[in-house]
Formats: C-alpha cells, structure tokens, sequence
C-alpha cells in the first residue's frame, strides 16, 4: 500500500543495556488521528507507556524492527540500531513519504527521504509515538527473558547496567542475551573479572 502524503515517525529503546535486543518502532498516524499526552518515554512513567501504547496502536500504522544481541556484537550497536531502524520502516503496511528519526543519524538503507532531528522524541508526536511503541515493546521482551533466565534481574532493570545486574553477570556468567561485546559482560566472559 503506498500513500506518498504520509509521514513516518522512528525511534528505538535499548541501546545502552548489556542484555537484550534494540527495538525500533515506526509510526504512521492515520489520517485525522492522534494522540494526546505523547512525550520522550524516557520521562513518562512506566503506567504511563503503558496507557498510551494502545492508544496509539489504535491511531496509527506501527511497525516494529529488532536486532538481536548477536547481530549488535557482529555489527556494533550503531550499525544494529539503524538496522532494527530500517526494519521498522521496512514492516510497516504503508509507505512513508518521509521518515522523521530521533537523533542525530539518518539509517543509510531508508526507502523513503529521511531527516534526523535531535531531541526528536519530546518534539515531534510521530517520533514521541514511536518511542513508547518501542520502549514499551522491549520492555515486554525483557520480562519474558526474566522467567526464561532467572537470576540477572531482567523484569527489573530490562538489561541496564545496574547494580544488581552487573553482580549477576560476575556470579551467573553471561546468558544468551548478553551482549558480549559490552565490556562488562566481555570482562566477565573472559574471567577478568572477580567471582
């Protein structure tokens, strides 16, 4: 389905935490549809996301891209950030004109124009839309991986360096999410650092 007059937003959660996938969402609002109280999901509470996800899954045309930890230790989190980037776009059941991107980078691999804009996510309702779909979604993943390997404190922190969690990698080891080229589970993974 192609609809030249439309306007993608796109954003992604997870690059920084040492367990986990990067999740990128891209948003499309129908024609005449939006959603009020959109912010940076960074500085809405978590009941808050929550509250809004649906409302926008209603508004809007959502497309979801991930990579997983092992494509962000063969490519680096960049590379896999702008990846699961283009796959949101890729998804999605209409076609863009252009995609609007939080940040300061544009994905090279974009079917449509594309333009990035810096603090994106707390100004533009697109981008503020796709930043919760995509938080929102992570989030969801890492508690699954909570029950899946228990212990490192997944469902709590969502694969963040935190405390907890970086004891646990000393003490557990890695699992399968790890990201292994992250220092602290590398560091660990190759004994140095203390049990």
């Amino acid at each position: 389905m192609l609809d030249t007059g439309l306007i993608a937003g796109i954003d992604e959660a997870g690059r920084g935490p040492l367990a986990g996938p990067v999740v990128a969402a891209a948003v499309v609002f129908r024609p005449g549809q939006s959603v009020h109280g959109l912010g940076d999901s960074k500085v809405l509470s978590e009941a808050r996301r929550n509250e809004l996800a649906p409302l926008v899954r209603a508004a809007a045309w959502v497309g979801l891209g991930i990579a997983e930890p092992e494509e962000i230790d063969r490519i680096n989190i960049l590379q896999a950030t702008m990846l699961a980037m283009c796959r949101a776009l890729w998804v999605l059941p209409v076609r863009p004109r252009r995609a609007l991107i939080d940040g300061n980078r544009i994905p090279g691999t974009l079917d449509c124009e594309g333009e990035a804009i810096i603090g994106g996510d707390a100004k533009v309702a697109e981008i503020s839309a796709a930043s919760i779909i995509a938080k929102t979604a992570r989030d969801a993943l890492m508690v699954r991986a909570d029950h899946r390997w228990p212990g490192y404190g997944f469902a709590a922190h969502k694969g963040y360096g935190t405390a907890f969690h970086r004891t646990a990698i000393i003490d557990l080891g890695p699992c399968p999410i790890h990201r292994r080229s992250f220092a602290p589970v590398a560091q660990r993974a190759l004994g140095l650092t203390p049990r």
